[in-house]
């Protein structure tokens, strides 16, 4: 039988990573060809920021090299961004002409990172952060210019406005929010990690509204960018502006295709389109129960989960992700999971050591742990990461349950021994 035709759309780590899947299962069922838009292929996106930050190289970072592609047989289509697609014919057609028709289409085209709709926007010198492009022009800006403005005080503009400060630039991270990260923070934390951030050299206006972001006079449309100006009338020098405000489903050529599209492309627990059984969605672009995922472990679940169905197993459902966040925020230990601001009906147990850089939150609800932050320990992120998701009853470890798995043993041998008569 003639080999069935497969065409991924989108060469990221969530696409890929479910081709991986699909030929532990069926190496040889479908004749593949991937379009990517990028001129590189899969690389880890997640390593930008050492990349931007002097640690690593391009280089480093790519994850399946040219030849990984050529042993999979996988017809490669690099710095092709596919503009239709003919869902009757099943045909997918890129910009410059390529063609490539399909039994079986997957959908990969991840997130567009915010733009902030302020006047100035459009201006040289006003970038995202999303791909190595953006960290290229980061690291030539920084070569020739002296003041950077980061719009975003979230991971990647915290990672950005540290890269960027490693390379010899006056940053300043600019954030409308009350605190830093606040989705993975409390304000507690944030603190703490903003205090740590300043030791370091980088500055921050918290609370700050973008007005306009201000050209020279030079270059018509404004030129390259001057200046950040704030609500209050303020303004910050920038010869480099990195917007880093959020990122959003990319959903533009599936719309364009009649796939229904809420908050991302919706799909089932199959990871089809309900538009089209043929067409599959994974990773930042799909939305799966009215949830876009941006984290790498749930866009992993949903590759194995569509690459069972690709290779006609078809047993496996992704029914979402327990969300957890163990992050490294410039050397600087931080996760959180759960309900972990607490509220309503909650009970919050705390340890505090400021001048040590240690904070941990733990948060019940009756008996159950449902929640946890912690900032600059995170050693046992993963146990209380467990115990939200199996929601077991705490109530015979509360006591020690700040101090994590290995006291709760220790603990527990000691009573056994106690109970049993030992000394």
């Amino acid at each position: 039988m003639p080999q069935r035709k497969l065409v991924v759309i989108g060469n990221g780590m969530a696409g890929v990573r479910a081709l991986e899947e699909l030929f532990k299962l069926t190496p040889d069922l479908y004749d593949v060809t991937v379009f990517g838009a990028e001129p590189h292929p899969n690389y880890n996106r997640i390593l930008l920021s050492p990349v931007l930050a002097g640690e690593q190289t391009l280089d480093d970072i790519i994850l399946h090299p040219l030849q990984w592609y050529e042993d999979h047989g996988i017809k490669l289509h690099l710095d092709k961004h596919v503009v239709s697609v003919d869902r009757r014919l099943r045909r997918v057609v890129a910009k410059d002409g390529t063609e490539a028709s399909y039994d079986r289409l997957l959908i990969a085209t991840g997130s567009k990172p915010f733009i902030l709709p302020v006047p100035g926007k459009a201006l040289s010198g006003v970038i995202t952060y999303r791909d190595i492009a953006d960290t290229q022009h980061m690291i030539d800006a920084a070569k020739s210019h002296k003041h950077a403005v980061v719009i975003g005080g979230g991971l990647l503009g915290l990672e950005a406005a540290n890269g960027l400060m490693l390379r010899g630039m006056d940053v300043t991270v600019v954030h409308i929010a009350a605190w830093l990260m606040e989705r993975q923070l409390d304000g507690v934390a944030a603190q703490l990690l903003q205090r740590s951030l300043e030791a370091r050299g980088l500055k921050f206006r918290i609370g700050a509204h973008t007005q306009a972001l201000v050209g020279d006079a030079d270059g018509g449309n404004g030129g390259h960018v001057q200046s950040i100006r704030f609500a209050d009338g303020t303004e910050l020098p920038a010869d480099l502006v990195v917007m880093a405000a959020g990122v959003h489903p990319n959903t533009e050529l599936a719309e364009k295709t009649g796939i229904h599209c809420k908050r991302g492309i919706v799909v089932t627990d199959t990871m089809q389109t309900v538009t089209d059984p043929r067409v599959y969605a994974v990773g930042e672009c799909a939305s799966h129960r009215g949830i876009a995922y941006g984290l790498v472990a749930p866009l992993f679940e949903q590759g194995k989960v569509v690459a069972n169905h690709l290779a006609e197993v078809g047993i496996e459902r992704y029914l979402g992700s327990q969300l957890s966040t163990k992050l490294k925020v410039t050397g600087i230990d931080l996760f959180s999971a759960g309900e972990f601001m607490g509220g309503e009906g909650c009970e919050d147990i705390v340890l505090s050591d400021p001048f040590g850089g240690i904070y941990k939150k733990l948060v019940l609800r009756g008996d159950k742990l449902v929640g946890a932050c912690l900032y600059g320990d995170t050693v046992d992120g993963s146990h209380y990461f467990q115990l939200i998701r199996e929601g077991h009853s705490v109530t015979d470890r509360r006591d020690r349950l700040m101090f994590g798995p290995a006291c709760t043993a220790e603990v527990g041998q000691v009573l056994a021994q106690t109970q049993g008569g030992a000394p």
